[in-house]
């Protein structure tokens, strides 16, 4: 039922408001009696976010609601509220005919196995303790605007000497937090797409390369110093430079840590991360401590180590002393400050290095096994084999990744290298092992 975001899927098929009513029962028969409740534009959000709040009260709990908010203002209000749990009615960067849910900790951090696996166990076997007739929980907004108290929060997070020009690619979402906060640093902001509209008829929810390519335009044309996108529920923020390039994902992580990580120290990023960021973090001598593919993996070795900064990617970025949820508002006035006190985005990314990669999803109709096979050939020939998600070695030339699709059956095949002879050669021995163990 749960990925490693949350429950997502398409309206009626897999999400339905009898789910989204069950999710609410379960939280609150699992003990959370007071529960923060937000969602994004989505035009089905409002039946969803009803069908849940109904289902936690009629279980006894008590549901606090924010209306349409970007997910980070929702998980920080669990705390600001001295609720039990939080959740945002969202299918984050997908299609406007998805929704799902978003479960959040006091602590700002998403739902870990653990609290995951309990609420589905109640689901999936109707294990709810309804309350009497005359002991339902009751239903309210907070007494202050929580869009507000994000955007104080984000004041504080950063200082800014000398505000940049900045465009903010909303995305018809739920981030526009983003451009208020901005405008209060003192910076230039120019807004895309502003209007929340949860069919979003600008652009895709997802802020890749290419439906942020509008955005890259008008920087471009403009005196900008850069730009930023969010997706529709604002925990992604990626960003483009004043001269339009679109700034990986890699680059934009390794940026934020050397910023952020002190001299000796770690940042938690997946698996998947490039040697880019751990070549940038070595001139300060920090390194970085791989996880599971997923945020709120992440997340939690942000939240059991001592870490200063963790992120992945693919544009979720997490400072724990703010907050455990990926905060996309955060993450751009973060970056703001970056481009004031250090130069222009454009020199600062071309100050991290670029490898060649190789990237491909091979066929695996049984990828469990395929899997399990894969494991037992890497192992037999590699001494050190980190599989805490798939299979990835790293060799003198660089590294690999085999990990299996979780929702396709595919196996994927990651690799990267510091030069391109490498990067073949290692992807030749990554597939070899994959088509081996499909008996190919």
């Amino acid at each position: 039922m749960f990925g490693t975001s949350g429950i997502r899927g398409p309206v009626g098929d897999a999400v339905t408001t009898d789910l989204a009513a069950d999710v609410g029962r379960a939280l609150a028969s699992a003990g959370n009696e007071r529960v923060v409740l937000g969602r994004d534009p989505r035009p089905t959000g409002s039946a969803f976010a009803d069908a849940l709040s109904a289902g936690v009260r009629e279980c006894g709990g008590d549901v606090l609601r924010l209306g349409v908010q970007c997910t980070p203002t929702v998980a920080r209000s669990v705390g600001w509220l001295d609720a039990d749990a939080g959740v945002t009615v969202t299918a984050s960067h997908n299609p406007p005919t998805d929704n799902g849910v978003k479960l959040w900790l006091p602590s700002g951090k998403a739902f870990g196995p653990t609290e995951r696996e309990a609420i589905a166990e109640r689901v999936e076997h109707d294990e709810f303790a309804f309350a009497a007739w005359n002991a339902f929980g009751s239903e309210r907004t907070p007494g202050f605007d929580p869009r507000e108290r994000h955007e104080a929060a984000l004041l504080e997070a950063v200082s800014l000497d000398a505000a940049p020009a900045v465009v903010v690619d909303v995305g018809n979402g739920a981030g526009g937090v983003t451009a208020s906060a901005l405008d209060a640093l003192g910076c230039d902001v120019t807004t895309l797409n502003a209007q929340e509209d949860g069919h979003f008829p600008a652009r895709p929810s997802e802020p890749t390369p290419g439906n942020c390519a509008g955005l890259a335009r008008f920087v471009a044309a403009t005196d900008a110093d850069f730009g930023v996108a969010h997706d529709g529920d604002g925990d992604r923020m990626v960003a483009v430079t004043g001269n339009g390039e679109f700034v990986p994902g890699d680059v934009l992580l390794a940026l934020f840590g050397r910023e952020a990580v002190p001299a000796g120290g770690s940042l938690a990023a997946p698996v998947n991360t490039s040697l880019a960021v751990d070549d940038a973090l070595a001139a300060r001598n920090a390194s970085v401590d791989r996880t599971r593919v997923g945020d709120v993996h992440v997340a939690d070795s942000l939240a059991s180590d001592a870490l200063a900064f963790g992120g992945e990617p693919s544009g979720a970025w997490i400072w724990p002393a703010e907050t455990l949820c990926p905060d996309g508002p955060l993450a751009a006035v973060k970056l703001a400050e970056l481009v004031a006190d250090n130069g222009p985005l454009a020199d600062l990314a071309d100050d991290v290095p670029r490898y060649p990669l190789r990237r491909e999803s091979i066929d695996a109709r049984d990828k469990a096994s395929v899997m399990r096979d894969v494991r037992e050939r890497v192992a037999a020939q590699y001494d050190e084999v980190d599989d805490r998600d798939g299979v990835r070695v790293e060799t003198d030339e660089g590294w690999f990744l085999v990990r299996a699709s979780g929702t396709q059956p595919l196996v994927r095949v990651t690799v990267e290298a510091r030069d391109e002879r490498g990067a073949d050669a290692l992807h030749d021995t990554a597939r070899t092992f994959v088509e081996a163990s499909r008996g190919d």
